[in-house]
């Protein structure tokens, strides 16, 4: 099948099913005008690699469990190591975000919200009053 149909497929663009193809995750075959040729495997490699992004796994990651999805003498307890790893970056972007809010609701209620120019978000932006951990610096 071509790529608007492995895209159709899959759900995925094709954009980003050539992007794969151009960092080695998938290789199609190739008709005899040159076209790519996306067989049932091509497919599940690609449904593999939509289900791992969506789970947030880095390119690396991807390509870490696409082979180990290959290797029937995998060991299941290093594909858990590597989803727990997973786990734990998710429980950091989490903390992280919840940070993030805070911050925002802390300067949001701050703020007047009328129609006068002064607004104590912009101005604790301006002052640099957020660090890099999105904490409030007093």
């Amino acid at each position: 099948m071509n790529i608007g149909h492995a895209a159709k497929q899959t759900g995925l663009n094709s954009k980003t099913i050539r992007y794969y193809e151009e960092i080695h995750l998938i290789t199609p075959d190739r008709q005899n005008n040159g076209y790519r040729d996306y067989s049932d495997q091509h497919i599940e490699i690609l449904n593999f690699l939509k289900v791992a992004r969506s789970l947030s796994f880095s390119i690396e990651n991807c390509r870490t469990l696409l082979g180990m999805y290959h290797d029937e003498n995998r060991a299941s307890k290093d594909v858990k190591q590597l989803v727990a790893e997973q786990i734990t970056e998710l429980d950091e972007i989490i903390a992280n975000s919840q940070k993030m809010k805070a911050t925002l609701q802390h300067l949001s209620n701050n703020c007047h919200g009328d129609n006068r120019p002064q607004c104590a978000i912009l101005d604790a932006f301006g002052a640099g009053i957020v660090n890099k951990s999105d904490h409030l610096v007093k």
